[in-house]
Protein backbone atom coordinates (compact mmCIF):
# COMPACT_ATOMS: atom_id res chain seq x y z
CA UNK A 1 0.00 0.00 0.00
CA UNK A 2 2.60 2.22 0.70
CA UNK A 3 4.02 1.92 -3.19
CA UNK A 4 0.48 2.72 -4.06
CA UNK A 5 0.15 5.97 -1.67
CA UNK A 6 3.45 7.41 -3.09
CA UNK A 7 2.45 7.02 -6.60
CA UNK A 8 -0.94 8.42 -5.58
CA UNK A 9 0.54 11.69 -3.54
CA UNK A 10 2.83 12.19 -6.78
CA UNK A 11 -0.08 11.33 -9.29
CA UNK A 12 -2.25 13.62 -7.41
CA UNK A 13 0.05 16.41 -7.72
CA UNK A 14 1.11 16.04 -11.23
CA UNK A 15 -2.75 15.60 -12.21
CA UNK A 16 -3.08 19.34 -10.59
CA UNK A 17 -0.35 20.28 -12.19
CA UNK A 18 -1.50 19.37 -15.77
CA UNK A 19 -5.04 20.46 -15.31
CA UNK A 20 -3.62 23.72 -14.62
CA UNK A 21 -1.26 23.60 -17.42
CA UNK A 22 -4.43 22.52 -19.19
CA UNK A 23 -5.95 25.82 -18.06
CA UNK A 24 -2.44 27.94 -19.32
CA UNK A 25 -2.71 26.29 -22.76
CA UNK A 26 -6.36 27.18 -23.05
CA UNK A 27 -5.62 31.01 -22.56
CA UNK A 28 -2.20 30.64 -24.68
CA UNK A 29 -4.80 28.87 -27.54
CA UNK A 30 -7.03 31.66 -27.39
CA UNK A 31 -4.74 34.68 -26.64
CA UNK A 32 -2.01 33.25 -28.99
CA UNK A 33 -3.11 30.77 -31.33
CA UNK A 34 -1.29 28.79 -33.50
CA UNK A 35 0.65 31.29 -35.31
CA UNK A 36 4.23 32.68 -36.02
CA UNK A 37 4.12 34.37 -31.93
CA UNK A 38 2.79 30.58 -30.69
CA UNK A 39 5.51 29.39 -32.84
CA UNK A 40 7.94 31.06 -31.47
CA UNK A 41 7.16 30.69 -27.80
CA UNK A 42 7.01 26.83 -28.07
CA UNK A 43 10.16 26.92 -29.29
CA UNK A 44 11.94 29.68 -27.12
CA UNK A 45 10.08 27.37 -23.98
CA UNK A 46 11.25 23.80 -25.84
CA UNK A 47 14.86 24.42 -25.56
CA UNK A 48 15.55 24.94 -22.21
CA UNK A 49 12.69 21.95 -21.38
CA UNK A 50 14.96 20.05 -23.55
CA UNK A 51 18.21 20.14 -21.76
CA UNK A 52 16.38 20.44 -18.41
CA UNK A 53 14.63 16.90 -19.21
CA UNK A 54 17.90 15.28 -20.75
CA UNK A 55 20.69 16.87 -18.59
CA UNK A 56 18.68 17.17 -15.61
CA UNK A 57 15.45 14.68 -15.16
CA UNK A 58 17.06 11.95 -17.59
CA UNK A 59 20.28 11.75 -17.25
CA UNK A 60 21.02 13.18 -13.88
CA UNK A 61 18.08 11.23 -11.97
CA UNK A 62 18.69 7.90 -13.64
CA UNK A 63 22.24 8.34 -12.17
CA UNK A 64 22.24 10.74 -9.36
CA UNK A 65 19.52 8.73 -6.93
CA UNK A 66 21.20 5.75 -6.48
CA UNK A 67 24.48 7.00 -6.08
CA UNK A 68 22.89 9.00 -2.85
CA UNK A 69 21.03 6.38 -1.75
CA UNK A 70 24.20 4.40 -1.45
CA UNK A 71 25.93 6.91 0.00
CA UNK A 72 23.26 7.42 2.03
CA UNK A 73 22.82 3.69 3.27
CA UNK A 74 26.76 2.87 3.51
CA UNK A 75 27.94 6.60 4.99
CA UNK A 76 24.93 7.47 6.70
CA UNK A 77 23.73 11.07 6.94
CA UNK A 78 26.47 12.95 6.71
CA UNK A 79 28.23 10.95 4.12
CA UNK A 80 25.37 11.52 1.83
CA UNK A 81 25.49 15.43 2.75
CA UNK A 82 29.56 15.25 1.21
CA UNK A 83 28.39 13.54 -1.73
CA UNK A 84 25.56 16.00 -2.07
CA UNK A 85 27.73 18.92 -1.84
CA UNK A 86 30.05 17.26 -4.45
CA UNK A 87 27.04 16.98 -6.69
CA UNK A 88 25.71 20.19 -6.60
CA UNK A 89 29.07 22.17 -6.96
CA UNK A 90 29.67 20.48 -9.93
CA UNK A 91 26.08 20.34 -11.51
CA UNK A 92 26.04 24.53 -10.65
CA UNK A 93 29.80 25.10 -12.42
CA UNK A 94 28.45 22.75 -15.40
CA UNK A 95 25.23 24.70 -16.17
CA UNK A 96 26.63 28.06 -15.42
CA UNK A 97 28.92 27.19 -18.39
CA UNK A 98 25.92 25.58 -20.25
CA UNK A 99 24.24 28.58 -20.00
CA UNK A 100 26.90 31.00 -21.10
CA UNK A 101 27.60 29.45 -24.56
CA UNK A 102 23.90 28.45 -25.06
CA UNK A 103 23.56 32.52 -24.81
CA UNK A 104 26.02 33.55 -27.12
CA UNK A 105 24.90 30.68 -29.24
CA UNK A 106 21.40 31.15 -29.24
CA UNK A 107 20.80 31.65 -33.17
CA UNK A 108 22.05 28.31 -33.74
CA UNK A 109 20.58 26.31 -31.19
CA UNK A 110 17.49 28.20 -32.44
CA UNK A 111 18.25 26.96 -36.17
CA UNK A 112 19.02 23.23 -35.05
CA UNK A 113 15.66 23.06 -33.06
CA UNK A 114 13.36 24.63 -35.33
CA UNK A 115 15.65 25.21 -39.35
CA UNK A 116 12.27 25.59 -41.04
CA UNK A 117 11.99 29.17 -38.94
CA UNK A 118 15.02 30.56 -40.65
CA UNK A 119 12.69 31.22 -43.87
CA UNK A 120 10.56 33.93 -42.21
CA UNK A 121 13.30 36.01 -39.99
CA UNK A 122 11.29 37.66 -37.65
CA UNK A 123 9.81 34.80 -36.35
CA UNK A 124 13.51 33.61 -35.89
CA UNK A 125 14.91 36.37 -33.98
CA UNK A 126 12.07 36.25 -32.09
CA UNK A 127 12.94 32.61 -31.57
CA UNK A 128 15.92 33.34 -30.42
CA UNK A 129 15.19 36.71 -27.99
CA UNK A 130 12.48 34.56 -26.13
CA UNK A 131 14.92 31.54 -25.95
CA UNK A 132 17.33 33.64 -24.55
CA UNK A 133 14.79 35.00 -21.36
CA UNK A 134 13.47 31.28 -20.69
CA UNK A 135 17.19 29.59 -21.09
CA UNK A 136 17.91 30.56 -17.33
CA UNK A 137 14.88 28.33 -16.17
CA UNK A 138 17.25 25.40 -17.24
CA UNK A 139 19.55 25.79 -14.43
CA UNK A 140 16.65 26.88 -11.59
CA UNK A 141 14.88 22.99 -13.12
CA UNK A 142 17.94 21.10 -12.69
CA UNK A 143 18.88 22.67 -9.02
CA UNK A 144 15.41 21.40 -8.43
CA UNK A 145 15.46 17.73 -10.35
CA UNK A 146 19.02 17.65 -8.19
CA UNK A 147 17.01 18.66 -4.36
CA UNK A 148 13.90 16.37 -5.80
CA UNK A 149 16.40 13.49 -5.63
CA UNK A 150 17.73 14.27 -2.36
CA UNK A 151 13.76 14.90 -1.36
CA UNK A 152 12.79 11.59 -2.98
CA UNK A 153 16.01 9.31 -1.63
CA UNK A 154 14.28 9.76 1.83
CA UNK A 155 11.08 9.25 0.62
CA UNK A 156 9.90 12.80 0.69
CA UNK A 157 7.69 13.02 -2.28
CA UNK A 158 5.01 15.55 -2.03
CA UNK A 159 7.00 19.53 -2.43
CA UNK A 160 8.78 17.92 -5.41
CA UNK A 161 5.58 16.86 -6.74
CA UNK A 162 4.21 20.10 -6.37
CA UNK A 163 6.97 22.03 -7.48
CA UNK A 164 5.25 21.83 -11.52
CA UNK A 165 1.92 23.94 -10.16
CA UNK A 166 3.96 26.77 -9.63
CA UNK A 167 4.93 26.72 -13.51
CA UNK A 168 1.57 26.52 -14.09
CA UNK A 169 0.48 29.61 -11.75
CA UNK A 170 2.56 31.80 -12.67
CA UNK A 171 1.78 31.70 -16.03
CA UNK A 172 -1.73 31.76 -15.75
CA UNK A 173 -0.69 34.83 -13.86
CA UNK A 174 0.93 36.21 -16.52
CA UNK A 175 -1.93 34.99 -19.01
CA UNK A 176 -4.49 36.81 -16.78
CA UNK A 177 -2.25 39.66 -17.45
CA UNK A 178 -2.27 39.73 -21.00
CA UNK A 179 -6.16 39.32 -20.80
CA UNK A 180 -6.41 42.12 -18.64
CA UNK A 181 -4.10 44.43 -20.75
CA UNK A 182 -5.31 43.54 -24.21
CA UNK A 183 -1.91 42.43 -25.75
CA UNK A 184 -2.35 41.66 -29.41
CA UNK A 185 -0.45 38.72 -30.58
CA UNK A 186 3.16 40.14 -31.14
CA UNK A 187 6.82 40.46 -29.79
CA UNK A 188 5.55 42.40 -26.45
CA UNK A 189 3.15 39.27 -25.57
CA UNK A 190 6.31 36.66 -26.48
CA UNK A 191 8.65 38.51 -24.23
CA UNK A 192 5.53 38.46 -21.15
CA UNK A 193 5.34 34.80 -21.82
CA UNK A 194 9.13 34.19 -21.60
CA UNK A 195 9.70 36.23 -18.99
CA UNK A 196 7.03 34.19 -16.63
CA UNK A 197 8.21 31.00 -17.38
CA UNK A 198 12.23 32.35 -16.08
CA UNK A 199 10.24 34.02 -12.76
CA UNK A 200 7.99 30.13 -12.62
CA UNK A 201 11.83 28.71 -12.21
CA UNK A 202 13.01 30.75 -9.76
CA UNK A 203 10.05 30.05 -7.61
CA UNK A 204 9.91 26.15 -7.95
CA UNK A 205 13.46 26.49 -7.08
CA UNK A 206 12.90 28.96 -3.63
CA UNK A 207 9.87 25.67 -2.87
CA UNK A 208 12.14 22.92 -3.08
CA UNK A 209 15.04 24.69 -0.64
CA UNK A 210 12.26 25.43 1.98
CA UNK A 211 11.47 21.87 1.69
CA UNK A 212 15.11 20.44 1.97
CA UNK A 213 15.60 22.88 4.64
CA UNK A 214 12.50 21.99 6.35
CA UNK A 215 13.43 17.89 5.99
CA UNK A 216 16.79 18.92 8.18
CA UNK A 217 19.04 18.25 5.49
CA UNK A 218 22.06 21.27 5.20
CA UNK A 219 23.92 21.82 1.95
CA UNK A 220 27.18 23.02 1.41
CA UNK A 221 28.76 24.01 -1.57
CA UNK A 222 32.29 23.21 -1.66
CA UNK A 223 34.83 24.42 -4.48
CA UNK A 224 34.25 22.28 -7.68
CA UNK A 225 36.34 18.79 -7.88
CA UNK A 226 36.33 15.56 -9.92
CA UNK A 227 35.81 13.28 -7.08
CA UNK A 228 35.17 9.50 -7.47
CA UNK A 229 31.34 10.70 -6.71
CA UNK A 230 31.73 12.67 -9.24
CA UNK A 231 33.45 11.00 -12.33
CA UNK A 232 30.76 8.04 -11.19
CA UNK A 233 27.45 10.42 -11.49
CA UNK A 234 29.35 11.38 -14.92
CA UNK A 235 30.17 8.04 -16.44
CA UNK A 236 26.38 6.66 -15.41
CA UNK A 237 24.95 10.32 -16.22
CA UNK A 238 26.11 10.38 -20.37
CA UNK A 239 24.23 7.41 -21.50
CA UNK A 240 21.26 8.67 -19.04
CA UNK A 241 21.04 11.64 -21.45
CA UNK A 242 19.57 9.44 -24.23
CA UNK A 243 18.76 6.50 -22.31
CA UNK A 244 16.24 8.62 -19.79
CA UNK A 245 15.10 11.20 -22.54
CA UNK A 246 13.94 9.15 -25.64
CA UNK A 247 10.37 10.80 -25.67
CA UNK A 248 11.99 14.29 -25.55
CA UNK A 249 14.30 13.55 -27.83
CA UNK A 250 11.99 12.39 -30.60
CA UNK A 251 9.67 15.22 -29.88
CA UNK A 252 12.47 17.43 -30.95
CA UNK A 253 13.35 15.35 -34.29
CA UNK A 254 9.45 15.85 -34.73
CA UNK A 255 10.07 19.84 -34.18
CA UNK A 256 13.11 20.07 -36.92
CA UNK A 257 11.17 18.25 -39.10
CA UNK A 258 7.92 20.19 -38.58
CA UNK A 259 9.68 23.59 -38.49
CA UNK A 260 9.11 23.17 -42.19
CA UNK A 261 5.47 23.07 -42.50
CA UNK A 262 3.02 26.07 -41.72
CA UNK A 263 1.45 25.65 -37.91
CA UNK A 264 2.66 21.72 -37.57
CA UNK A 265 5.17 22.91 -34.44
CA UNK A 266 1.59 24.36 -32.97
CA UNK A 267 -0.08 21.44 -34.00
CA UNK A 268 1.74 18.78 -32.18
CA UNK A 269 2.92 20.82 -29.67
CA UNK A 270 -1.22 21.34 -28.16
CA UNK A 271 -1.26 17.30 -28.99
CA UNK A 272 1.61 16.92 -27.27
CA UNK A 273 -0.29 18.43 -24.23
CA UNK A 274 -3.14 16.66 -24.16
CA UNK A 275 -1.32 12.88 -24.31
CA UNK A 276 1.17 14.37 -21.49
CA UNK A 277 -1.78 14.50 -19.02
CA UNK A 278 -2.09 10.85 -18.49
CA UNK A 279 2.00 9.80 -19.26
CA UNK A 280 2.95 12.71 -17.19
CA UNK A 281 0.61 12.13 -14.14
CA UNK A 282 1.00 8.06 -14.71
CA UNK A 283 4.87 8.08 -16.28
CA UNK A 284 6.05 10.72 -13.68
CA UNK A 285 4.78 9.22 -10.68
CA UNK A 286 6.42 5.58 -11.65
CA UNK A 287 9.45 7.07 -12.46
CA UNK A 288 9.56 9.36 -9.28
CA UNK A 289 8.63 6.37 -6.72
CA UNK A 290 9.93 2.99 -8.55
CA UNK A 291 13.10 3.96 -9.23
CA UNK A 292 14.51 4.49 -5.27
CA UNK A 293 11.97 2.18 -4.29
CA UNK A 294 13.89 -0.55 -6.50
CA UNK A 295 17.11 0.30 -5.39
CA UNK A 296 16.61 -0.05 -2.03
CA UNK A 297 15.04 -3.60 -2.36
CA UNK A 298 18.33 -4.26 -4.78
CA UNK A 299 20.77 -3.25 -2.39
CA UNK A 300 19.27 -5.67 0.21
CA UNK A 301 19.51 -8.16 -1.81
CA UNK A 302 15.56 -8.66 -1.71
CA UNK A 303 15.51 -9.69 -5.78
CA UNK A 304 11.82 -11.08 -5.62
CA UNK A 305 10.65 -8.06 -3.44
CA UNK A 306 12.01 -5.89 -6.68
CA UNK A 307 10.16 -8.25 -9.51
CA UNK A 308 6.69 -7.76 -7.37
CA UNK A 309 7.59 -4.05 -7.28
CA UNK A 310 7.96 -4.01 -11.35
CA UNK A 311 4.65 -6.12 -11.67
CA UNK A 312 2.76 -4.08 -10.05
CA UNK A 313 3.67 -0.70 -11.23
CA UNK A 314 3.20 -2.22 -14.41
CA UNK A 315 -0.48 -3.24 -13.56
CA UNK A 316 -0.52 0.12 -12.03
CA UNK A 317 0.53 2.05 -14.82
CA UNK A 318 -1.20 0.22 -17.96
CA UNK A 319 -4.72 0.33 -15.51
CA UNK A 320 -4.33 4.45 -16.05
CA UNK A 321 -3.15 4.68 -19.17
CA UNK A 322 -5.33 1.73 -21.24
CA UNK A 323 -8.51 3.40 -20.78
CA UNK A 324 -6.69 7.06 -21.59
CA UNK A 325 -5.85 5.63 -24.66
CA UNK A 326 -8.65 4.13 -25.65
CA UNK A 327 -10.57 7.65 -24.87
CA UNK A 328 -8.04 9.91 -26.77
CA UNK A 329 -8.58 7.30 -30.01
CA UNK A 330 -12.41 7.55 -29.77
CA UNK A 331 -13.26 11.03 -28.90
CA UNK A 332 -10.79 13.19 -29.33
CA UNK A 333 -12.26 16.00 -31.74
CA UNK A 334 -14.93 16.86 -28.51
CA UNK A 335 -11.70 16.65 -25.83
CA UNK A 336 -9.56 19.04 -28.70
CA UNK A 337 -12.61 21.33 -29.69
CA UNK A 338 -13.31 21.80 -26.10
CA UNK A 339 -10.40 22.72 -24.51
CA UNK A 340 -9.08 24.82 -27.37
CA UNK A 341 -11.66 26.22 -30.20
CA UNK A 342 -11.99 29.05 -29.43
CA UNK A 343 -10.55 33.31 -30.47
CA UNK A 344 -7.38 32.79 -32.58
CA UNK A 345 -7.67 29.10 -32.63
CA UNK A 346 -10.44 27.81 -35.25
CA UNK A 347 -11.88 24.73 -37.17
CA UNK A 348 -8.49 23.93 -39.04
CA UNK A 349 -6.55 24.37 -36.25
CA UNK A 350 -8.77 21.43 -34.25
CA UNK A 351 -8.96 18.98 -37.14
CA UNK A 352 -5.00 18.94 -37.10
CA UNK A 353 -4.16 18.76 -33.87
CA UNK A 354 -7.13 16.20 -33.54
CA UNK A 355 -5.34 14.14 -36.10
CA UNK A 356 -1.96 14.72 -34.33
CA UNK A 357 -3.72 13.57 -30.84
CA UNK A 358 -4.96 10.03 -32.31
CA UNK A 359 -1.47 9.52 -33.64
CA UNK A 360 0.59 10.22 -30.36
CA UNK A 361 -2.04 7.92 -28.60
CA UNK A 362 -1.02 5.04 -30.18
CA UNK A 363 2.38 5.13 -28.38
CA UNK A 364 0.89 6.45 -25.04
CA UNK A 365 0.97 2.84 -23.42
CA UNK A 366 4.29 2.47 -24.56
CA UNK A 367 5.62 5.99 -23.49
CA UNK A 368 4.34 4.40 -19.95
CA UNK A 369 5.70 1.47 -19.83
CA UNK A 370 9.17 2.80 -20.63
CA UNK A 371 8.73 4.63 -17.29
CA UNK A 372 8.24 1.37 -15.48
CA UNK A 373 11.45 -0.69 -17.54
CA UNK A 374 14.00 1.57 -17.43
CA UNK A 375 14.39 2.22 -13.65
CA UNK A 376 14.89 -1.70 -13.96
CA UNK A 377 18.15 -0.58 -15.62
CA UNK A 378 18.98 1.99 -13.39
CA UNK A 379 18.77 1.03 -10.34
CA UNK A 380 21.34 -1.60 -11.22
CA UNK A 381 23.63 1.19 -12.31
CA UNK A 382 22.96 0.31 -16.20
CA UNK A 383 22.43 3.46 -17.97
CA UNK A 384 24.38 2.24 -20.85
CA UNK A 385 22.18 -0.70 -22.05
CA UNK A 386 18.74 1.68 -22.07
CA UNK A 387 21.15 4.67 -23.99
CA UNK A 388 21.73 1.79 -26.82
CA UNK A 389 17.93 1.25 -26.93
CA UNK A 390 17.25 4.90 -27.08
CA UNK A 391 19.74 5.52 -29.63
CA UNK A 392 17.59 2.87 -31.87
CA UNK A 393 14.18 4.48 -31.35
CA UNK A 394 15.59 7.58 -32.41
CA UNK A 395 16.90 6.37 -35.26
CA UNK A 396 12.71 4.76 -36.09
CA UNK A 397 11.69 7.86 -35.01
CA UNK A 398 13.74 10.15 -37.52
CA UNK A 399 13.33 7.15 -40.36
CA UNK A 400 9.60 7.27 -39.61
CA UNK A 401 9.25 10.80 -39.55
CA UNK A 402 10.98 11.27 -42.82
CA UNK A 403 9.63 8.51 -44.38
CA UNK A 404 5.92 9.76 -43.31
CA UNK A 405 6.04 13.62 -43.33
CA UNK A 406 5.55 13.79 -47.14
CA UNK A 407 2.20 11.85 -46.95
CA UNK A 408 0.87 12.34 -43.68
CA UNK A 409 2.53 15.58 -42.58
CA UNK A 410 2.45 16.58 -39.09
CA UNK A 411 0.45 13.41 -38.54
CA UNK A 412 3.64 11.44 -39.82
CA UNK A 413 5.61 12.87 -37.67
CA UNK A 414 3.27 11.93 -34.18
CA UNK A 415 3.02 8.06 -35.53
CA UNK A 416 6.76 7.72 -36.43
CA UNK A 417 7.28 9.12 -32.41
CA UNK A 418 4.59 6.37 -31.28
CA UNK A 419 6.17 3.63 -33.30
CA UNK A 420 9.96 4.78 -32.13
CA UNK A 421 8.63 4.54 -28.54
CA UNK A 422 6.79 1.05 -28.81
CA UNK A 423 10.53 -0.31 -30.37
CA UNK A 424 12.36 1.18 -27.39
CA UNK A 425 10.38 -0.25 -24.61
CA UNK A 426 10.00 -3.54 -26.41
CA UNK A 427 13.31 -4.22 -26.72
CA UNK A 428 13.49 -2.82 -22.77
CA UNK A 429 11.19 -5.16 -21.54
CA UNK A 430 13.00 -8.28 -23.79
CA UNK A 431 16.36 -7.82 -22.20
CA UNK A 432 14.96 -7.64 -18.61
CA UNK A 433 13.35 -10.58 -18.83
CA UNK A 434 16.06 -12.64 -20.69
CA UNK A 435 18.53 -11.47 -17.97
CA UNK A 436 16.41 -12.78 -15.54
CA UNK A 437 15.63 -9.22 -13.88
CA UNK A 438 11.79 -9.57 -14.82
CA UNK A 439 9.06 -11.93 -14.73
CA UNK A 440 5.52 -11.43 -15.38
CA UNK A 441 3.71 -13.10 -12.07
CA UNK A 442 0.81 -14.79 -11.82
CA UNK A 443 -1.55 -11.86 -10.59
CA UNK A 444 -0.42 -9.51 -13.35
CA UNK A 445 -0.98 -12.34 -16.19
CA UNK A 446 -4.39 -12.32 -14.69
CA UNK A 447 -5.24 -8.77 -14.62
CA UNK A 448 -3.94 -7.50 -17.77
CA UNK A 449 -5.99 -8.79 -20.39
CA UNK A 450 -9.10 -8.00 -17.63
CA UNK A 451 -7.92 -4.63 -17.73
CA UNK A 452 -7.39 -4.43 -21.92
CA UNK A 453 -11.43 -5.81 -21.92
CA UNK A 454 -12.21 -2.71 -19.32
CA UNK A 455 -10.81 -0.06 -21.29
CA UNK A 456 -12.47 -1.57 -24.39
CA UNK A 457 -16.18 -1.85 -23.60
CA UNK A 458 -15.74 1.72 -21.33
CA UNK A 459 -14.70 3.02 -25.06
CA UNK A 460 -17.89 1.54 -26.34
CA UNK A 461 -19.90 3.28 -23.57
CA UNK A 462 -17.91 6.52 -23.87
CA UNK A 463 -18.38 6.82 -27.94
CA UNK A 464 -21.99 6.36 -27.08
CA UNK A 465 -21.86 9.24 -24.54
CA UNK A 466 -20.36 11.85 -27.02
CA UNK A 467 -22.60 10.80 -29.73
CA UNK A 468 -25.49 11.65 -27.11
CA UNK A 469 -24.04 15.18 -25.78
CA UNK A 470 -22.22 16.04 -29.13
CA UNK A 471 -24.74 19.17 -29.35
CA UNK A 472 -23.62 20.73 -25.86
CA UNK A 473 -19.76 19.78 -26.91
CA UNK A 474 -19.88 21.46 -30.43
CA UNK A 475 -22.54 24.32 -30.53
CA UNK A 476 -23.17 25.27 -27.16
CA UNK A 477 -21.25 28.14 -24.51
CA UNK A 478 -18.41 27.83 -22.87
CA UNK A 479 -19.61 26.89 -19.86
CA UNK A 480 -21.77 24.36 -21.23
CA UNK A 481 -19.12 22.89 -23.35
CA UNK A 482 -16.54 22.21 -20.47
CA UNK A 483 -19.38 20.81 -18.28
CA UNK A 484 -20.54 18.69 -21.16
CA UNK A 485 -16.68 17.29 -21.39
CA UNK A 486 -16.70 16.90 -17.76
CA UNK A 487 -19.71 15.11 -17.81
CA UNK A 488 -18.23 12.54 -20.39
CA UNK A 489 -14.98 12.39 -18.36
CA UNK A 490 -16.60 11.28 -15.39
CA UNK A 491 -18.73 8.63 -16.99
CA UNK A 492 -15.48 7.38 -18.46
CA UNK A 493 -14.26 7.11 -15.14
CA UNK A 494 -17.12 5.57 -13.73
CA UNK A 495 -17.82 3.06 -17.18
CA UNK A 496 -14.25 2.01 -16.48
CA UNK A 497 -14.38 1.29 -12.57
CA UNK A 498 -17.33 -0.21 -12.81
CA UNK A 499 -16.27 -2.89 -15.97
CA UNK A 500 -12.73 -3.16 -13.57
CA UNK A 501 -15.08 -4.31 -11.17
CA UNK A 502 -17.37 -6.66 -12.97
CA UNK A 503 -14.63 -8.54 -14.77
CA UNK A 504 -12.59 -9.17 -11.53
CA UNK A 505 -9.48 -6.58 -12.93
CA UNK A 506 -8.83 -5.28 -9.81
CA UNK A 507 -10.91 -5.68 -6.62
CA UNK A 508 -11.81 -1.80 -6.02
CA UNK A 509 -14.11 -2.76 -3.11
CA UNK A 510 -11.06 -4.54 -1.17
CA UNK A 511 -9.08 -1.57 -2.21
CA UNK A 512 -10.90 0.77 -0.65
CA UNK A 513 -11.74 -1.44 2.52
CA UNK A 514 -7.90 -2.07 3.09
CA UNK A 515 -7.45 1.80 2.71
CA UNK A 516 -9.95 2.70 5.62
CA UNK A 517 -9.12 0.27 7.76
CA UNK A 518 -5.10 1.39 7.57
CA UNK A 519 -6.13 4.96 7.81
CA UNK A 520 -7.89 4.27 10.87
CA UNK A 521 -4.85 2.24 12.51
CA UNK A 522 -2.51 5.62 11.89
CA UNK A 523 -5.13 7.78 13.10
CA UNK A 524 -4.94 7.59 16.75
CA UNK A 525 -8.12 7.75 19.19
CA UNK A 526 -8.57 10.94 21.27
CA UNK A 527 -7.87 10.96 24.54
CA UNK A 528 -11.43 10.79 26.17
CA UNK A 529 -12.51 7.73 23.49
CA UNK A 530 -14.10 4.35 24.52
CA UNK A 531 -11.88 1.89 24.15
CA UNK A 532 -12.90 -2.27 23.54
Amino acid sequence: MSLLRNFATVGGATMMSRVLGFCRDVMIAAFVGAGPVAEAFVVAFRLPNLFRRLFAEGAFNSAFVPLFAKALEENGDAGARRFAGEILAALLSALLLLSAVAMVGMAGLVYVLAPGFSADPEKFDLAVLLSRITFPYLMCMSLVAFLSGILNTYRRFAAAAFAPVVLNLVMIAVLAGIWVSGLEPGTTLGVALACGVAVAGVAQLALLLVAVRRMGFSLSLPRPRLTAGVRRLWRLGVPGILAGGITQINIVVGTVIASAQAGAVAYLYYADRIYQLPLGVVGIAIGVVLLPDLARSLRSGADGEANRTLNRAMEFALALTLPATVALMVVPQPIVSVLFQRGEFGAEATAATTAALVAFAVGLPAFVLNKVFSPGFFAREDTATPMWFAGIGMLVNVAGALALAPFLGHVGIALATSLAGWVNTGLLGIVLWRRGHFRIDAGARRRLPLLALASVLMGAGLYGGALMLEPLLLGASILLRFAALGLLVAAGMALFAFFVQVTGAVDLKGYLARARASRARRVPLPPDAPQD
